[in-house]
């Protein structure tokens, strides 16, 4: 028998382990950071150091925000807000393995949801009213427009390969081989523009500690910084979810729901793990390297490869059937 759960219950017993996902996400990653670093990570805060999280929560939270004497309050409170509020919007169409809201055009849902991020980033500079918090604001909004419009042109490719925006159709585009495969520089290239698009090391030059401690968000304090950290990896999750279902179908179509979730999470957790070993293996780019990385060379690549994929159909369509 189903128990039926109030229609503001659903969203949130769905949002809900997105954020424990995230806590010890970052307890990962400073354990395998750690580890890398030849030293031990969090370890006293429960056994093994599993209710680090937890602890760095509450510290968080029950601190007393701080805000700038010239700021404007309005913005500067509500930044932090749309930013977690459109981190988590952006897992509605996803299928995992049944998405909250089934859109036929999910893809343009996803691309559009993430653009709007760039807002929060923007506002939360600008309403510090800091020279400091608004330069890393705009370097921060610069390189995530730029890198969304590599992932923009490499999403219409993958759509002409499945033939439509639902996020379902690319499960059952991927049954005979995954698009990883037939299409590994795509792959390649979004991966690396998730890192930029995430501000991940090493192009984590949006949130600089060495040269612009923290940038766009220098300014705020215990809550509303713990709620641009929970976005942040939220974001991270996301678009290697995202990277899963486009590239490495989690399951096939007649598999139970327990094995499609099981399949993509472990994916996940594979490519999350790679964020981290990118992290700290590589070191930070300089602001013109990452520039010239994509519109040198990414975007000229990705055009091509959308072209040819655009030519494809149509040069197809002139051959002779089949016998």
């Amino acid at each position: 028998m189903k128990m039926l759960l109030p229609n503001f219950l659903t969203p949130l017993m769905y949002m809900a382990p997105i954020l424990i996902a995230v806590a010890f996400f970052t307890l990962t990653e400073r354990k395998m950071l750690g580890y890398m670093q030849l030293r031990k990570g969090p370890n006293i805060v429960g056994p093994y150091g599993l209710l680090q999280p937890a602890a760095d929560g509450m510290k968080l939270f029950i601190k007393e925000p701080i805000y700038p004497l010239n700021s404007s309050i309005m913005l500067f409170t509500v930044s932090p807000i749309l930013a977690l509020l459109l981190a988590l919007s952006i897992w509605l169409p996803l299928p995992i393995p049944f998405p909250l809201a089934d859109l036929n055009l999910g893809i343009l849902f996803l691309t559009s949801m993430s653009s709007f991020m760039v807002y929060s980033i923007l506002w939360s500079g600008w309403a510090s009213n800091s020279k400091y918090a608004l330069m890393g604001a705009l370097r921060a909004v610069a390189q995530t427009i730029s890198y969304e419009v590599t992932l923009g042109v490499i999403l219409l490719s993958l759509t002409l390969f499945s033939g439509g925006f639902n996020m379902q159709t690319f499960m059952t585009t991927q049954e005979p081989i995954y698009l990883a495969f037939s299409s590994w520089p795509l792959m390649m290239m979004w991966y690396i523009s998730t890192l930029a698009e995430t501000n991940r090391a090493p192009f984590d030059l949006a949130e600089g500690e060495s040269e612009l401690v923290s940038g766009f968000n220098v300014e705020y304090a215990a809550g509303p910084f713990t709620l641009f950290f929970l976005s942040e990896y939220s974001n991270i999750l996301m678009m290697n979810t995202l990277t899963s279902i486009l590239f490495l179908n989690p399951a096939h179509t007649n598999n139970t729901p327990e094995l499609f979730s099981l399949s993509l999470m472990s994916k996940v957790v594979l490519l999350s793990a790679g964020f981290l070993w990118i992290r700290a293996s590589y070191p930070r780019f300089r602001y013109d390297q990452l520039m010239h990385l994509l519109w040198k060379n990414f975007l000229p690549i990705t055009l091509t490869l959308c072209i040819w994929h655009m030519s494809m159909p149509i040069a197809l369509s002139g051959l002779p059937p089949m016998p």
